[in-house]
């Protein structure tokens, strides 16, 4: 079985487990140390699924999870499962459906395979690397847009105050989607023409959602320009920009970088 056939297979079970609690009246939630955020009990239960089915079937690959304590003995591997359980946790406290399963395949920093489910949507984005992207088995394409002015954005409103950027905020129409792997997902199919947030990113946010914006034709680099490197010690990047290669030189440009 390829590493896409099967990361593909795990976030649909997933997927199902995770439905089994969503909009449940009594789901347990707590608070993560350090104000990390909060964490469901579907959380929990998809990423032991994930952890044990994933690792089983690959016990050479090393293992990073949002949800899982950082081993850092997944530096010594070549490959690595870089996995969300549920990217979203807010989206999928409020009942709302933009909540997802990330999987990314790292092979020496690059990711290779990847696979992003929307359960309450019924929606799979795959992609590996040099073989294209698709939503639901349908090859996807980015958006061509080359002009800055007037480009729908997926971000968070901070990320367009006037001081981030050279000669202000241009006028970008802004959009907003709470999981940063549904967010690279739209720019990969076109329904906008970028995303990105200047914050701190975590690699399990971005990891599967970052190669199927590439394999859409997307340009995807931190805030700086620098191209995104995974399985990093610390495994936080820049920030993450995403856009079709024109567009994306554009916002590149006119952020500050100071």
């Amino acid at each position: 079985m390829s590493d896409l056939d099967l990361i593909v297979g795990a976030a649909r079970e997933a997927g199902g487990i995770a439905l089994r609690h969503f909009q449940s009246a009594d789901l347990e939630v707590t608070q993560k140390p350090g104000d990390a955020g909060p964490v469901t009990e579907a959380d929990l239960a998809v990423d032991r699924y994930l952890s044990d089915h994933l690792t089983g079937e690959r016990p050479d690959y090393g293992w990073l999870s949002e949800e899982t304590e950082d081993d850092q003995t997944r530096l010594e591997t070549e490959r690595q499962f870089i996995v969300d359980p549920i990217d979203g946790t807010r989206a999928f406290i409020d009942g709302a459906r933009d909540w997802g399963v990330s999987i990314g395949i790292a092979d020496r920093g690059r990711i290779t395979a990847a696979a992003v489910y929307l359960p309450a949507r019924d929606l799979l984005f795959s992609a590996a690397l040099g073989s294209g992207a698709a939503k639901n088995g349908v090859s996807i394409q980015c958006s061509p847009r080359a002009e800055i002015d007037g480009a729908t954005i997926l971000a968070a409103k901070p990320n367009l105050a006037p001081d981030n950027w050279r000669g202000g905020t241009p006028p970008v129409a802004r959009h907003f989607r709470s999981s940063l792997a549904y967010r690279l997902c739209l720019v990969a199919e076109g329904r906008f023409d970028g995303m990105m947030t200047l914050r701190p990113s975590w690699e399990w946010d971005i990891a599967g959602g970052s190669l199927i914006a590439a394999e859409a034709g997307a340009a995807l680099t931190d805030r700086r320009g620098k191209t995104l490197v995974f399985n990093g010690v610390h495994p936080k990047t820049d920030g993450v920009l995403a856009a079709g290669p024109p567009l994306h030189q554009q916002l590149v440009s006119r952020l500050r970088t100071e």
